[in-house]
């Protein structure tokens, strides 16, 4: 399939990182081999598809090829698209070496925990392998005398690396190169959800006992400020995810899970949801009133949070009737309960509520010291 193919909107595909860099390196390769830079290349992806990209800029000075390919993230547009996966690549005197570096724009590894290398590039071992696949697909014959040095790189990769949670990760100094298939699905969850799996690993292994999951940056910043003795690497934004979420941490050994979240996810989570999207699930809104109910709310009031279909208005209806401290810890104790329900003696689990402005609202299970 040609990379300009173009679908109705909201299907169309796109191309990770790692297949943008792969077809980048094998097109400045491909310039060294024929003496001029391909005005496009076919590329396979780690799934096995072979794609034709183009290349946007090619040339060769100095025995040094360069190769530019445009991402395009199809519907699923985010911080990278666009982006310009750059190779630059020359021959060594290593036979049979394919030697990979980041270059301008490509995080480097600061932390263990990743699978990568401290100190080299944030070039993920799927891409990484690709890269190498494709070019001894074309240079087999070359490189039983010489070596190549691939350098990969990305015009503007710090600016776009602030737009992720790679400093979260200790990835620092640009964007990671990414992607296990290749492609990009329309509005595909699967890269946040691998961040969120990821943030998790780290965590344990710069050996914290406890992670912090939050449904986003109000609900992030809110526990930080109330959990400032806990070191950075134990916050963890899981959006939606929390069973990704709990099931690494389970696997990780972590032993403590504090969740901040607001009204709405918290709900999600106490009946039991695994994937908190607004989108998936109704709110059990009779679960709501039940708790409105268990704390003394007059039962108009517990029937009105019935009929309606947010949790927010039921606690709207509490703060009203003075009662939007109790309700709060009384969901954040129903999430406790699911959770230890599904994790039996697993972790020790506290959660904390927020309101939609990140402040305190109240809080349950906490032992944080």
């Amino acid at each position: 399939m040609a990379m300009s193919e173009r679908k109705p909107k909201g299907t169309r595909k796109g191309y990770t990182t790692g297949a943008c860099s792969a077809a980048a390196a094998t097109a400045a390769v491909q310039g060294l081999l024929t003496g001029q830079v391909p005005e496009s290349i076919d590329c396979q992806l780690p799934n096995g598809e072979r794609v034709s990209f183009k290349i946007e800029e090619g040339s060769i000075i100095d025995g040094c090829a360069h190769a530019v390919v445009e991402k395009d993230a199809g519907d699923d547009p985010d911080c990278t698209h666009l982006a310009r996966l750059t190779a630059d690549v020359v021959w060594t005197d290593l036979p049979n070496t394919v030697e990979l570096k980041g270059g301008s724009g490509i995080g480097m590894i600061t932390r263990p925990g990743l699978g990568l290398a401290v100190g080299g590039p944030a070039i993920n071992p799927v891409p990484c392998k690709n890269i190498e696949d494709n070019i001894r697909l074309i240079a087999a014959e070359q490189l039983q005398n010489k070596g190549l040095q691939v350098t990969i790189s990305v015009p503007r990769g710090e600016e776009m690396a602030k737009k992720t949670l790679n400093y979260r990760l200790g990835i620092i100094g640009g964007i990671s190169i990414l992607g296990t298939t290749g492609i990009v699905h329309p509005y595909s969850t699967a890269a946040f959800r691998a961040s969120v799996v990821q943030g998790v690993e780290v965590a344990a292994n710069q050996g914290q006992g406890t992670v912090v999951l939050t449904t986003g940056g109000r609900t992030e910043k809110f526990v930080m400020r109330e959990l400032p003795e806990l070191d950075e690497s134990c916050f963890v934004q899981m959006g939606d995810f929390l069973t990704p979420a709990l099931d690494a941490a389970d696997r990780c050994g972590i032993q403590r899970i504090i969740i901040g979240g607001m009204v709405g996810k918290l709900t999600k989570m106490a009946q039991g949801e695994t994937i908190t999207h607004a989108g998936r699930a109704p709110v059990d809104v009779e679960l709501v009133a039940d708790i409105a109910r268990r704390i003394g709310a007059p039962e108009e009031i517990c029937n009105a949070i019935a009929a309606q279909e947010t949790a927010r208005y039921a606690s709207e209806c509490m703060a009203e009737l003075g009662l939007e401290y109790e309700f709060h810890v009384e969901l954040a104790k129903r999430v406790i309960a699911t959770l230890a329900n599904r994790y039996p003696g697993r972790f020790e689990i506290a959660v904390l509520v927020c309101d939609f402005d990140g402040n305190k609202l109240a809080e349950a299970g906490r032992n944080l010291t």
